[in-house]
């Protein structure tokens, strides 16, 4: 196993991470047969996820049908129970009317009986009326005025109607079905009144029909009407969500915050004018944190630019003493020239740190840089320069293009990013790394990367890289000293800038991408 320094660790890295790609990918296709039906689960219940509207829609239409449901069968139960009812009244006066002018003295002939007591006025149409004497019996029924004969299977059906001076129901063969009430006129004689339920049966039809499609016609107009209603119902929360999103989207991580954004609330008696009030006294209390976090902030920006700028004096004198006495000192002890030199060294690394703090104290209080056309192929080229001379133990390599690639910006400070970048890549990896600093034209962006094939950044070090004081661990050597603020001036300046900054690791390559707008051509000199 090679260590960082040997020659060919950077070539035994990008094996490694060749072979790690491979076993990830042995890995996922052996998950890909359990992961799926999970993963087709998650998307049915995504799918099948209602909101509230639809909810409320769904919940009235079904109260709708299971009310009209309820309504419509107790309305057809009790129409046809009362239709029965007057039927059994009808068919007892007809029975009275029947007994009354028959009397006692009724036919022995069964045929000659039934018609007498059926020519009774007030008979309706359709009465049916049977004779039974003895083991004789006959049936005949109104119809249209005339008497008609009703036939063995009416017959038969009437004679079981039991003598209770109670109502029944009977099926009389193809006549259908009809009320019936039997009557003992004298000993072994009887006679059977009957009125037909097809009136009945048709009038309780007609209704149900009626009374189904009201109900369909109102539930179509209710599911028609129903998500204007609902969509008007749900406007104060289509506000609260509407002001959710717009404090979402405002940039809450730095600089002042004015959350003016407030819910309107019509009435804060109802539970959404409620919600909303909540809501907005949230907010205010979130507004006020931010604008102390603010000024928090500032004072601590403030005190950091300002020891920054008091400590550069005394950093200088320092240096300068140590530097004078070095040069001018005379023949001094090896110990006392080794703790001059190790005072200067330091002194110089101090400054270092203090000017880094100074740039960022005056970049996060938003002064303005210079706006000048940089050049940053030119650029590229003698910082990568730069960058050889001090590391030649690295393999370098600028890969320019003939496109257009000037910006408008500091070029100082734009410099400052190209050199802190390829200062990134010569100290955290070793010897023989190969690094690339290339710049491209992509659409309306000048987009700047350096890239290495080193031991790569650990995963759990990648959010936080660009942070102030971010140290990589040991898996990145830190053969030469480090005040953590190179990445973070990177990123301060590159957003001062308009542009962005983002870093894309694993082992054996790591790509820092510079995105920056570029600048207008020239327009050429008549």
């Amino acid at each position: 196993m090679t260590k960082p320094g040997d020659p060919g660790h950077a070539a035994a890295a990008r094996a490694d991470a060749e072979q790690a790609s491979t076993s990830g990918l042995a890995l996922l296709d052996r998950e890909a047969g359990t992961g799926g039906e999970s993963r087709q689960s998650r998307a049915v219940g995504a799918r099948a996820s209602w909101t509230l509207r639809r909810r409320l829609l769904a919940l009235v239409a079904g109260l709708l049908i299971a009310m009209s449901a309820v309504i419509g069968v107790a309305t057809v139960a009790l129409f046809h129970a009362s239709s029965v009812e007057r039927l059994d009244s009808s068919l007892r006066a007809a029975a009275e009317r029947a007994g009354g002018a028959t009397g006692p003295n009724v036919p022995n002939n069964p045929g000659l009986a039934v018609r007498e007591f059926l020519s009774v006025p007030g008979q309706p149409d359709g009465t049916l009326g049977a004779v039974f004497v003895g083991d004789q019996s006959d049936a005949a029924y109104i119809a249209q005025g005339e008497f008609q004969p009703a036939g063995p299977a009416a017959t038969a059906a009437l004679g079981e109607v039991p003598i209770d001076r109670q109502v029944h129901t009977v099926t009389a063969g193809d006549l259908g079905d009809y009320r019936s009430l039997a009557v003992e006129t004298a000993p072994d004689m009887r006679i059977v009144l009957a009125l037909p339920l097809d009136a009945v049966t048709a009038q309780t039809t007609q209704l149900a029909i009626t009374v189904a499609v009201v109900a369909i016609g109102g539930l179509l107009l209710a599911l028609a009407v129903g998500p204007f209603v609902v969509r008007r119902a749900l406007e104060p929360l289509e506000r609260v969500t509407e002001t959710a999103r717009a404090v979402s989207e405002r940039p809450l991580d730095r600089g002042d915050v004015d959350l003016t954004e407030r819910v309107p609330v019509d009435d804060e008696r109802t539970e959404v004018g409620r919600l909303g009030t909540a809501f907005n006294r949230m907010l205010g209390h979130v507004a006020s944190a931010l604008t102390a976090r603010e000024h928090s902030e500032r004072k601590v920006r403030r005190f950091v630019a300002d020891a920054s700028h008091e400590l550069r004096t005394p950093l200088a004198s320092i240096r300068g003493y140590a530097e004078l006495t070095r040069l001018h000192g005379g023949d001094l002890p090896p110990d006392v020239t080794h703790a001059i030199s190790r005072i200067e060294a330091e002194s110089v690394r101090m400054t270092e740190l203090v000017e880094d703090l100074l740039l960022l104290a005056r970049l996060d209080e938003g002064r303005e840089l210079g706006a000048l056309p940089v050049d940053l192929g030119r650029m590229l080229g003698e910082a990568v320069g730069d960058a050889q001379a001090a590391g030649p133990d690295h393999d370098w390599e600028v890969r320019a293009t003939d496109a257009y690639t000037t910006v408008v910006g500091d070029e100082p400070r734009l410099r400052q990013v190209v050199t802190n970048l390829l200062a990134n890549a010569r100290v955290h990896t070793p010897d023989g790394t190969h690094v690339v600093a290339s710049l491209e034209r992509e659409c309306d962006e000048v987009v700047l990367r350096v890239s290495d094939d080193g031991p790569g950044v650990p995963p759990e070090l990648i959010g936080s890289l660009f942070e102030r004081f971010a140290r990589g661990d040991s898996s990145r050597s830190r053969r030469a000293g480090s005040t953590g603020l190179g990445l973070a001036i990177v990123r301060a300046v590159v957003e001062a800038h308009d542009g962005e900054v983002d870093v894309e690791s694993e082992p054996g390559s790591t790509v820092f991408t510079v995105r920056l707008p570029a600048a207008p051509p020239a327009s050429p000199v008549e």
